[in-house]
């Protein structure tokens, strides 16, 4: 006849130095049991007690302890079971010798020497070091990294083996890596091309034939596919087939957008007012996937229209367009209506965009009745982009630099001769786990003559949101009876902390100063304060800002949407 075993609670305590106890405490099964609150009988007890010693056991020994001492009791207390175990692990393991063993091209190559080296010096297990099952898989994965990034796709361990002499609490720790042949570019293999010409997607192309295999330069691949405008989505890999390594083919899917596309929108900014906005876009004219580009925006504040036409991108990398556009403005009683054409060529090298442009530009200006005239110039430009916050809508590092310079000749379609240059620079630092810091500052100058008959495009005006704010959009120049004029000098600057207390809300403190004049000894710098609310949206950061112009000693609120550099 059987007999059922009375059961009771369980309690567990652990004895062993600090560091391994969290880890015991966790994993040991009678420990487990405590935590679930089973009630348990004399033989469960004892299973749960030897299994427990042998899970202890083996823990250890992915720490690098393999000689501990081990032991158990179990006592009734009152109606309920209490396991004590005392675990004494001895001393732990140390790393003893490290030996890399290469094979595959990366043995034979003369030019893979300095690979060679690196790898050996970046092993992250060292001479000395504990010895520990997860550092040990950790740097086995590691040491194929450099290999899989560069040259080596088909890259493998081919052996490992960890050596443990119980003893002297050593391990002899040895590594057989096989990097395979090393890969070079072949041609593109492409599906999926049906509405464009499949000289876009080969246009696109950075790893030109021959050249050596760069992970880097799959990933830029797709990048410059999908902002191209011609591909919803891309997908750029390769086989790391051994046998196909001379030549290796690139597989390129992509995924096409339409040809057509109508788009509207409205917004509001405390810089321009409300905003409506119509755009159409057709991306192949006459079949050769060239993008004619229509666009009209209502401001309160400002009005224009728009018409582009652009190429693809060329082999050598370049995007070439012509534009022309209409505009009118009324901003701080400065009315201007211009006409302009325009010619660019721009290129993207990684982080590096340029543009150069020919521009020919008419302008009819007013101020109040102390202003009405007429300006022209026909300007060769050049700017220069340098971002190295990759496409985060809120960086934390890294920075955005702008430097522009151009110019007109009065002999050349041009009421004055002048230079133009103009830099921003925008650091982005991190502050603490939940903080960012923005530095920001900006300088320009005309270099002429005179301002008269120099388009106010060419010049400048501080004060608004992504200006000095505190102070209205453009409200910061040369003041006449009936408005605000353009000058030929700038210089602004800002710092702002973020600080987000979740993943969505956050604050703002900034100090911005500033100024515009027509002279540099006129620049006099005037300050705002403020601070504001930030709110990470689906869409891009929405800024809302209070800022207090000392100059003016008034308030003024500031609102955005997205990042503007």
């Amino acid at each position: 006849m059987l007999h059922a075993t009375p059961a009771h609670a369980l309690t567990v305590e652990v004895n062993a130095p600090d560091e391994i106890k969290a880890l015991l405490t966790q994993h040991l099964e009678t420990a487990r049991a405590a935590r679930q609150g089973e009630t348990l009988d004399a033989e469960e007890i004892a299973r749960l007690q030897r299994q427990s010693e042998q899970t202890a056991r083996d823990l250890l020994a992915t720490e690098g302890y393999f000689s501990p001492q081990v032991g158990s009791t179990v006592e009734r207390v009152g109606g309920d079971w209490r396991v004590a175990y005392r675990i004494d692990p001895g001393a732990r393991t140390t790393v003893r010798s490290v030996k890399l063993i290469f094979d595959g091209d990366l043995k034979t190559r003369a030019d893979a020497a300095g690979l060679r080296g690196r790898i050996e010096r970046s092993f992250s297990l060292k001479q000395g070091m504990p010895f520990r099952q997860v550092d040990w898989a950790a740097a086995k994965l590691a040491v194929l990294q450099p290999l899989l990034a560069v040259r080596y796709p088909a890259a493998k361990l081919a052996a490992s083996e960890a050596r443990i002499d119980p003893a002297a609490q050593t391990a002899d720790l040895t590594l057989t890596i096989d990097s395979g042949p090393a890969f070079f570019y072949g041609e593109p293999v492409i599906s999926g091309v049906q509405r464009y010409p499949v000289s876009i997607v080969r246009n696109l192309n950075p790893a030109r034939r021959g050249k050596p295999f760069r992970q880097r330069d799959l990933l830029d691949y797709q990048a410059a596919l999908e902002t191209s405008g011609y591909y919803a989505h891309a997908t750029v890999s390769i086989d790391p087939d051994p046998a196909r390594a001379a030549a290796v083919p690139i597989r390129v899917e992509v995924v096409e957008r339409p040809e057509k596309r109508f788009s509207v929108g409205a917004g509001v900014s405390t810089d321009t007012g409300a905003r409506v906005q119509a755009g159409w876009l057709a991306r192949d004219i006459a079949d050769r996937g060239l993008r004619l580009k229509l666009d009209a925006r209502i401001e309160t504040t400002q009005q224009s229209g728009a018409a582009e036409l652009a190429w693809p991108r060329t082999s050598a990398g370049y995007e070439n367009s012509l534009g022309a556009q209409l505009k009118q403005e009324d901003i701080k009683g400065q009315k201007t209506r211009s006409t302009l054409a325009v010619a660019k060529r721009s290129q993207t090298r990684g982080q590096i965009e340029t543009t150069l442009s020919l521009q020919y530009q008419t302008e009819q200006q007013t101020i109040g009745d102390v202003v009405n005239e007429r300006n022209q110039a026909l300007s060769a430009n050049y700017a220069w982009t340098q971002r190295t916050v990759g496409r985060a809508l809120y960086p934390r590092r890294g920075h955005v630099l702008t430097l522009q310079g151009g110019g007109a000749a009065a002999a050349l379609l041009s009421d004055t001769s002048f230079i133009r240059l103009y830099g921003r620079h925008t650091q982005y630092f991190r502050a603490g786990a939940n903080g960012r810091l923005i530095l920001r500052g900006e300088l320009g100058s005309v270099l002429a003559d005179t301002r008269d008959g120099i388009p106010t495009d060419f010049l400048f005006r501080a004060g608004g949101d992504n200006s000095v704010r505190g102070y209205a959009y453009q409200s910061l120049g040369r003041t006449l009876e009936g408005g605000v004029a353009s000058v030929r000098y700038l210089a602004t600057g800002s710092v702002e902390y973020n600080y987000f207390f979740g993943p969505t809300w956050g604050m703002a403190l900034f100090v911005d100063a500033g100024d515009a004049a027509d002279t540099p000894r006129q620049l006099s710098p005037v300050f705002g304060y403020g601070l504001g609310a930030r709110y990470r949206s689906p869409v891009g950061p929405v800024n809302l800002d209070v800022a207090y112009g000392e100059a003016t000693r008034q308030f003024r609120l500031h609102f955005s949407l997205g990042v503007s550099f």
